[in-house]
């Protein structure tokens, strides 16, 4: 593979330079299994063994490859890593400020609640306009959609006393946005980078969100302490204008030749497919029983006051991020790991593990330490996942079912939000976390249970349900059933 920029523009037929590589990758409709013309020669005489550091070190440090030879890649790495870092700042700013306004866990809980409907209904037609259109331009459209959601914030702060209602008609646009952004955003990456990197690529993706996730709580807290929630809001509006700068910069990347246009019925056959395969059942299933019963934010601004205050608010937000770093930074060992289902599973009973942890935590580096072993289980469960979306699902659904993995890994955080404020409310903050954890680990082991399939799953073996059909729930030829 040439490391230049050989692979980084969108094929065209009057181009030169375009290499048959490059066509079968950034096709309209690039197939799950390569074409034949294009699989791996047979590999050249291997040459002097490395030292055993090095191999080490290959083995378990990330690959960051696609991000070095795949220019819209980087661009689209850069962007949204900036975006990220704002976003979060953001992330914290809005609770804190509706707790200070209404001293209330339950009403931080509710901000959750009022994300419900956009986050089931917009991530479809996300996702089927990610089918039918450019993505990069839809990408694009909703950040815009975003940046504007940052201004009402800034806008809601610098008039006068400041709306709760205002934080709640920005709690519906934002998750409205995002999930007209996601589906295009997660369909991209199988068209910028070759199908053996895409282990490695999202590995990469998943580095930009931990990264922005350690950065953008802690400095969301620290601008919070020093200068207020106008700052955070002014600071991730300029995050938007870098990010925006970025996108502008990246070739189009069109939908299939055969795409279909938006419709109910598009949406329908992606839902019936989705459901027909257990194995993408299971990654949905496990991930929102997790994050249902586990997920404590919402009660981090009430468990930060017992803490100190805005600066422990932003490491504590911050503290599951840097699990998710460590896990990303040492992800080298998952590409030689086969059997994704007992990892998800194993990984999200961790999860609810560390939540346990936090709930009985005396001190906030012991809250921190539990935070930590929480968001590295959390991540290898959504590396694992990942890789089961992205080796499984054929181009020409990609944006659609990117909607559905969105509803599922979106749901369960805000439902679980809403539970954990209403527990709290009941019995007290920590009850409500500790109680979390354990009914997190529960129901992974349950789910675990009745979900044989995807227990069982193993990506040498492939989806083997639907080996003997080659033929997809939308009533198209799908090649290459048995996946690697």
């Amino acid at each position: 593979m040439d490391d230049g920029e050989g692979h980084e523009g969108q094929p065209s037929e009057g181009r030169q330079g375009v290499t048959p590589d490059e066509r079968g990758r950034l096709s309209p409709a690039p197939p799950v299994e390569p074409p034949a013309g294009l699989r791996p020669t047979a590999a050249a005489p291997a040459g002097p063994r490395p030292p055993w550091h090095r191999r080490l070190l290959r083995h378990v440090v990330v690959d960051v490859g696609p991000l070095r030879r795949h220019r819209d890649f980087r661009l689209l790495w850069f962007a949204q890593a900036v975006t990220m870092l704002g976003s979060m700042v953001t992330y914290v700013a809005i609770p804190y400020q509706a707790f200070q306004l209404t001293h209330s866990s339950l009403v931080v809980g509710l901000l959750s609640a009022a994300e419900f409907a956009p986050l089931l209904i917009m991530p479809l037609v996300g996702g089927a306009l990610a089918d039918a259109v450019d993505r990069r331009r839809l990408v694009l459209i909703a950040e815009l959609a975003l940046a504007g959601a940052s201004v009402v914030l800034l806008v809601n702060v610098v008039v006068g006393q400041p709306r709760l209602w205002v934080l709640f008609l920005v709690a519906v646009a934002i998750p409205a946005c995002d999930g007209l952004q996601r589906p295009p955003l997660d369909a991209l990456l199988p068209r910028l980078v070759d199908r053996d990197e895409l282990t490695a690529a999202g590995a990469i993706s998943s580095l930009r969100w931990t990264a922005g996730g350690i950065l953008g709580p802690a400095l969301g807290g620290a601008l919070i302490a020093t200068a207020g929630v106008a700052a955070a809001y002014a600071f991730d509006i300029a995050t938007f204008v870098v990010s925006l700068a970025l996108l502008a910069l990246m070739h189009a990347v069109p939908p299939p030749e055969d795409a279909e246009r938006p419709s109910v019925r598009g949406v329908v056959a992606s839902l019936r497919y989705a459901f027909s395969r257990k194995v993408l059942l299971g990654t949905y299933t496990v991930d929102i029983i997790a994050m249902f019963f586990g997920m404590p934010l919402a009660l981090f601004p009430a468990l930060a006051e017992g803490f100190g205050g805005a600066r422990a608010l932003g490491l504590l937000y911050a503290a599951p991020e840097v699990g998710a770093l460590l896990a990303t930074l040492t992800s080298g060992w998952s590409s030689r790991v086969h059997r994704h289902g007992v990892a998800v599973c194993l990984a999200a009973a961790g999860w609810g593990a560390g939540i346990v942890l936090l709930g009985f935590a005396p001190s906030l580096r012991w809250a921190l330490v539990a935070l930590v072993v929480a968001g590295f289980a959390d991540m290898i469960s959504g590396i694992f996942r990942m890789v089961i979306w992205n080796q499984t699902i054929p181009d020409r659904l990609r944006g659609r079912l990117a909607g559905i993995e969105q509803i599922s890994y979106s749901t369960g955080p805000t439902l679980g939000n809403v539970e954990a404020g209403a527990v709290a409310s009941l019995t007290s903050v920590r009850a409500s976390i500790a109680s979390g954890g354990i009914l997190c680990m529960a129901g992974v082991g349950v789910a675990a249970v009745f979900l044989k399939q995807f227990w069982r799953y193993d990506s040498r073996c492939g989806d083997t349900r639907h080996d003997d059909t080659r033929r997809d729930d939308t009533g198209a030829s799908e090649p290459g059933s048995s996946r690697a």
